[in-house]
This record gives structure tokens, C-alpha cells and sequence, in this order.
């Protein structure tokens, strides 16, 4: 059997993207400019990406026999993900997410179904593709995954976590993820208790609390990692960004694809604010995916702060 560059477990869903000139007040209307579908969720778009950059991507999920787990499947396919290792199931409805964009500047507003399908176990089969994968990505879907883990990890498979916000089992994942990657919007976590610190602080703060390395991604600021206790940055390249949608998803799937290709912190950063930047050139997250040779022409013209 051939080693899989990059396997990733979690949420799959259907999106509904609503393109809109401005966000309407309160009790106000607006007008709709255009709509469209897109298969969406952390772990589905993290393998098309993956896949897109020519990794061998193996995604692991759930989805409902209904039109929404179809259209979700077949677009995973069209992006020539393997597909199968996801559970169909009989009678399961797929999570959907109503995505609101602005057209002037790609801001989003995303309301979410929460998925009410089975939870996705460490069963013999998933133990068997973790064992031949080089790095295992984790959707905060699957955030229960950190107590098994400490108890399953090969020490050779390094773990890759998408921090979205505080979740029950978080400080399991803490403890086993070698690279723990939240956004800038988990340090406002109550449970952390930041008041008063500032943004670095944070940064430091957080990475004390964690057994592996500490990225944060920080929007149209890039992204921040430290290193021999120095704080990094890396800000994006030039990109007449559209929508955000799915670029922290694609910015935890290029990193993920980059360690499995050797690349040290540093390039493995570079390279992921690079792909998630280049994302957001088209609407719905997968679309404005680049290849690797642009992806890593662009990693080029990123800017490093430190």
C-alpha cells in the first residue's frame, strides 16, 4: 500500500453562499447579487486542498444518505480525494451552513447546523490508515480524539489540530497534538483567562499550555509562530481577496501537506499563509485553490517579521 501523505478526519457539509453588496441592518432588506453551492466543512475542504497541491490525501467522515451528503461527496471526488474511508449514513441528515459574503470586501457571516450524524470513532479501520499516514490532520470535529490518541499515537505520525474555539476534550489535544494551529479569535476563549494581556502575551501564554508548536492564523495579518522564544510573522502576498471562506481550512491542509514534504517551521508557514491567501481569489473556498507550483511561487513573495 502506497503512504498517505496526509490524513484528515472531520466535518463534512453543504454550504449555501449568499452574495450580498453589504450586510443589511436591522429589520432592513438588501439585495441578493448572486448564490451558489459548495461542499464545505473544516476536513472536507482540507482534502480537496490537499489533494489540489497533489498530495495523497485520505479523508475520513461522515455524511448522510440525502441529496446534501451527495453533493458533498461528488464534489470531494471531483477534487480526487479518496472517498473510501466515508461512512454514508442510512437515514442521516448532512450538516448544512447559510454563508452570507459581502461582494465589496469578503466578509462572512456563517450560521451552522450542528451535525447530528454518529461520531467518528478510532475503530480498526481508521487505526489501520493512521498507521500508514505520515500526518494526521483533525478537525475541531473531532476534538474527543485527544484522550485515544495518547493512548494510540505511532510515534513516527505527527498531529496536526485546527483550532476553531474552546471545545469539551481541548486540553487532551493540547497535550498530543505536535502542531496545535488555532486562530487569533481562540485567544479571547474565556476558559483561557487573557484579560489584560496583550496579543504576544497571549502568544507565549498559550504556547506554555501546549506539548507541540503554537501557530496562529490572524487573517489578512498572516500568521504568528514562535521560535527559540521569539514571536514570528509571516503576512500574506498581495491577493485581491473575494471571500474567506475556507482559507483557515486551507491554511492548516498546505501546512499539514508541507511537513509530510519535509518542509521545516518556518517554509511550512510561508507555504500555508501562501495557499490560504491565494484561496480567497474565488467564492466558496475551493475554487481559488492554487496548484503547488503556485503555491510555491507565491510562498516566495511572503514577507517574514521577527
Amino acid at each position: 500500500m502506497k503512504k498517505i501523505d496526509v490524513l484528515v478526519i472531520g466535518r463534512s457539509c453543504l454550504d449555501y453562499i449568499a452574495v450580498v453588496n453589504r450586510f443589511s441592518k436591522k429589520n432592513q432588506k438588501t439585495s441578493l447579487e448572486f448564490r451558489l453551492m459548495e461542499g464545505g466543512g473544516q476536513g472536507g475542504t482540507a482534502s480537496c486542498c490537499i489533494s489540489k497541491l497533489g498530495g495523497r490525501v485520505v479523508y475520513v467522515g461522515k455524511l448522510g444518505d440525502d441529496e446534501e451528503g451527495r453533493f458533498c461527496l461528488k464534489r470531494l471526488q471531483d477534487f480526487k480525494v479518496s472517498t473510501e474511508s466515508i461512512e454514508i449514513v442510512p437515514g442521516g441528515k448532512t450538516p448544512v451552513a447559510y454563508i452570507f459574503v459581502t461582494q465589496t470586501i469578503g466578509d462572512r457571516t456563517i450560521i451552522y447546523e450542528h451535525n447530528t450524524l454518529p461520531k467518528i470513532e478510532i475503530n480498526p479501520a481508521v487505526d489501520t490508515l493512521i498507521r500508514r499516514s505520515s500526518i494526521l490532520l483533525l478537525d475541531p470535529e473531532v476534538t474527543y480524539f485527544g484522550n485515544p490518541l495518547k493512548h494510540r499515537k505511532d510515534q513516527k505520525i505527527k498531529i496536526v489540530y485546527d483550532g476553531e474555539h474552546w471545545r469539551e476534550g481541548i486540553e487532551d489535544i493540547m497535550a498530543v497534538a505536535d502542531y496545535f494551529i488555532p486562530s487569533s479569535d481562540f485567544l479571547k476563549s474565556k476558559e483561557l483567562k487573557f484579560n489584560g494581556l496583550s496579543f504576544s502575551e497571549q502568544i507565549f501564554q498559550l504556547k506554555a499550555m501546549i506539548k507541540g508548536e503554537l501557530i496562529v492564523t490572524d487573517g489578512e495579518n498572516g500568521a504568528w509562530y514562535v521560535v527559540d522564544n521569539r514571536l514570528h510573522q509571516i503576512r500574506p502576498p498581495q491577493i485581491k481577496a473575494v471571500d474567506t471562506i475556507g482559507a483557515g481550512d486551507n491554511f492548516h491542509a498546505a501546512f499539514a501537506l508541507a511537513l509530510s514534504k519535509g518542509f521545516d517551521l518556518h517554509r511550512a508557514v510561508k507555504f500555508s499563509v501562501a495557499v490560504a491567501s491565494l484561496s480567497c481569489r474565488d467564492y466558496g473556498g475551493r475554487k481559488g485553490i492554487p496548484d503547488w507550483t503556485e503555491a510555491i511561487e507565491t510562498a516566495d513573495n511572503c514577507r517574514a517579521i521577527w
